[in-house]
């Protein structure tokens, strides 16, 4: 995705703002049961991007951080919660995984597979066709 215009996206009220310049291709849905709660929803999708190609454009000191009992860092904005990045205890901050559903742009690309459905909510269903891993990547 060697895109030159960089990818805009925010929080719910728009004081947090930021661009990504190359998003890239790995992209989950998360069915673990942080993330179910963090976003209120069956599921969270995530991309990445390198650090490099990531930047916060505004509103950076209004991120609030949550640190999970196993290390986990998940960043919101304090004024509306929007769910912004999550980074787990073993990320070199090389990579900066955030909430694809802050996005502005359109992208091409799209998820490849389902993490964690050994936690999926019962009440909903994966139909897509994409590999399932009961746990996370291997």
């Amino acid at each position: 995705m060697g895109n030159k215009t960089p990818y805009y996206g925010q929080c719910l009220c728009g004081e947090i703002q930021y661009e990504v310049d190359i998003i890239e291709p790995r992209m989950a849905y998360c069915h673990c049961i942080a993330c179910r709660k963090f976003h209120g929803a069956a599921f969270s999708t995530f991309g990445e991007a390198k650090s490099e190609n990531f930047r916060w454009v505004k509103g950076e000191s209004l991120l609030k951080r949550y640190i999970a009992e196993n290390g986990a860092v998940r960043q919101f904005c304090k004024n509306c919660g929007a769910s912004m990045t999550f980074a787990t205890s073993k990320n070199s901050n090389d990579v900066i995984e955030f909430a694809l559903g802050t996005l502005d742009s359109d992208i091409e690309l799209q998820p490849d597979a389902h993490l964690f459905t050994r936690y999926k909510a019962n009440w909903s269903m994966i139909c897509d066709g994409l590999p399932q891993h009961k746990e996370g990547r291997n």
